[in-house]
């Protein structure tokens, strides 16, 4: 296995402008999702041509799934290593707004994973039989959700109808359906291309592959999250970190 601790890149925690491009990233991914959803909720829908609803859906989608990237990174400590309680603040806040999940919650069962990946007792883990894409994924969002969350987000859906007057149209294309495609779009390249098991099966300790995706189009699938081999390796470094990392491992490999 190559170790990309030999040529480590700067450590997140070791340098002040690092700390606050942490925090200005996070916040700015959050500021930026917010930004776009209360534009797109007021939007007139009815105007707008059927590509642009598309391409909105499509952003939105990108914002949400950037959420819990951000949140990803406060649970590793990445977003602020130097102020925990920041750090702390910034993951909760971006996994509420996501689907009003709890830092403490998904701390324990992204550390499992961490702990045990792809194995039986990896959370993120197919149990065994549902290998195919489908069928992991469902048995993934299953072990994720409650009826607890799911009633009181539709419980949030028709408050902000009713009581604000926003469109149910557009609460269904740019909040619903965004929401839900993220979370495909976090399984298929954050755990399902890393972790399916390759036909000769796993190579390291993580039991993880990287895509070798150039950085723009690692960054437009899922925030670098396809560096995911270098991810398990250095899970203090923050998602825009990882191209960096993931360059080196190349030229080790060479």
């Amino acid at each position: 296995m190559v170790s990309f601790r030999s040529a480590p890149i700067q450590p997140a925690h070791s340098s002040g402008i690092y700390i606050d491009r942490g925090v200005f990233v996070a916040l700015s991914v959050i500021g930026v999702w917010a930004a776009s959803l209360i534009i797109l909720l007021t939007a007139d829908v009815d105007s707008m041509p059927m590509v642009v609803k598309i391409i909105a859906i499509a952003l939105q989608t990108f914002l949400y799934t950037g959420l819990f990237i951000t949140a990803h990174d406060a649970m590793h400590g990445a977003v602020s290593p130097s102020n925990r309680k920041l750090n702390d603040f910034i993951g909760a806040l971006a996994l509420r707004v996501y689907a009003l999940f709890t830092l403490k919650e998904m701390i324990r069962t992204h550390w499992q994973h961490h702990e045990h990946p792809a194995s039986e007792s990896d959370p993120d883990f197919h149990n065994g039989k549902n290998k195919n894409f489908f069928s992991w994924y469902s048995y993934f969002m299953v072990r994720y959700w409650s009826w607890t969350r799911i009633i009181c987000l539709v419980a949030m859906f028709h408050v902000m109808h009713r009581l604000f007057h926003v469109s149910e149209v557009n609460l269904t294309l740019f909040w619903m359906i965004p929401s839900i495609a993220s979370s495909v779009q976090l399984f298929f390249f954050g755990t399902f291309l890393p972790h399916r098991e390759p036909a000769g099966g796993y190579q390291n300790e993580s039991r993880a592959q990287s895509s070798n995706w150039s950085p723009l189009w690692s960054f437009l699938t899922c925030y670098h999250f396809g560096y995911h081999s270098e991810h398990h390796e250095r899970p203090d470094l923050a998602w825009w970190q990882l191209p960096e990392l993931h360059q080196r491992r190349l030229q080790q490999e060479r």
